[in-house]
């Protein structure tokens, strides 16, 4: 999988403070459609941001069993991978984090479910809701907010125009 982007504190206008990288981590992530054509986000309520599904990849899974594990904790959907998008890889000097994401475009199997979130998400009010790809786009692209959200924001709004540029080639 090729590199789709790497964001750093400068493309968020900040100026990257000297750090080491005190956390490291490989997550999986991707841009889920249902039959009606329209894509999960999960609406961080109570944090103000929005975010694709997916996650961190766990000792023992490669990218596809994460994601479909994330997907069905975070969405409660099972879902079947159709296309790679890329890796997203983020550099956060002032919280001393770099992370890859692999990002995929996947559909829904079967029927939509209840999430199982985890304590944090559920402190931050997850709740999934489901958009036209556009509508999708629009709201990462006018969202604003606290430094790890910025790299959020970039992050999933580069994977949803991505994802829209290889729909559009179909």
């Amino acid at each position: 999988m090729q590199i789709l982007k790497t964001i750093t504190d400068l493309d968020l206008g900040i100026e990257p403070v000297k750090s080491t990288i005190t956390r490291e981590r490989c997550a999986s992530r991707a841009v889920v459609f249902d039959k009606d054509n329209n894509v999960a986000l999960l609406d961080a309520t109570l944090k103000n941001y929005h975010k694709l599904p997916g996650g961190g990849i766990e000792e023992n899974e490669d990218f596809t069993q994460a994601l479909k594990r994330e997907c069905k904790e975070e969405i409660g959907c099972y879902v079947e991978v159709t296309s790679e998008i890329g890796i997203v890889e983020e550099y956060a000097s002032r919280s001393g984090f770099h992370q890859l994401s692999y990002c995929f475009i996947a559909k829904v199997i079967g029927e939509k479910g209840v999430s199982t979130l985890e304590d944090d998400e559920t402190a931050d009010g997850f709740k999934t809701i489901w958009l036209s790809l556009d509508e999708a786009i629009k709201i990462l692209a006018n969202e604003t907010g606290v430094y790890e959200g910025k790299f959020i924001q970039l992050r999933d709004l580069s994977i949803l125009q991505e994802a829209k540029r290889i729909i559009s080639l179909k």
